[in-house]
């Protein structure tokens, strides 16, 4: 899965932290979720895994880019599926979705399928053994609210004290002002390879925090 954020700018300050973020809630996500997943992985990706799961409807796998999503989302054992996710709920609805695991050693075995995703496996093995957040994603009509921030340290608690490890774009800057409050610094970046003639070039930018 494609990390990075659209976690929108967090403009609740520290004295009204318990105010602002009483109303969200966090829960582990069911299989019955995997459509929010989907659709929360493909806005905090900016679009690029449904750009990714339009190979398998070119495939006959599935019919569209967001039933392959679905699918990819509720399997059982699948690192970055539902097992692996945190849904924020505010308002009584879905609000935002953070998915994160330990990157285990097996990582090095695996390579890249399509140049698209070389730079982002290439920085995400240089930090084998950290907890890795895949994505963390939030709909816009509710963000700046703090749900970003609180899916953020619900990541770091479930680190257990492991570095902290994420990729986002290096033009979401609401992305990188979020986690840059948050203690994550600039580790490395890579060119991403652009998926359309006329895409906005930008790299992909590694963060990472160190263990609490």
């Amino acid at each position: 899965a494609v990390a990075g954020a659209r976690a929108g700018t967090d403009r609740s300050d520290d004295a009204g932290d318990l105010t602002m973020t009483a109303f969200i809630a966090l829960r582990q996500a069911s299989r019955r979720d995997a459509s929010e997943l989907a659709i929360l992985a493909d806005i905090a990706s900016h679009g690029f895994a449904s750009w990714l799961w339009c190979a398998d409807v070119a495939n006959g796998v599935s019919d569209t880019p967001m039933e392959r999503g679905r699918l990819k989302m509720s399997e059982e054992d699948a690192v970055g599926s539902w097992r692996d996710s945190v849904i924020a709920e505010a308002y009584g609805e879905v609000a935002g979705v953070a998915i994160g695991h330990a990157l285990e050693d097996g990582i090095g075995d695996i390579e890249a399928t399509i140049p698209a995703t070389e730079p982002m496996l290439a920085l995400q093995k240089t930090v084998v053994g950290s907890w890795f957040i895949g994505s963390l994603g939030v709909y816009r009509h509710l963000r700046g609210i703090g749900i970003g921030r609180r899916l953020l340290e619900d990541q770091i608690d479930r680190a257990d004290r492991r570095p902290v490890s994420l990729i986002t774009a290096s033009d979401n800057e609401a992305a990188l002002s979020l986690y840059g409050r948050n203690g994550f610094l600039e580790a490395a970046r890579a060119d991403a390879v652009s998926l359309f003639e006329n895409s906005k070039s930008h790299a992909w930018v590694l963060m990472t925090r160190s263990a609490a």
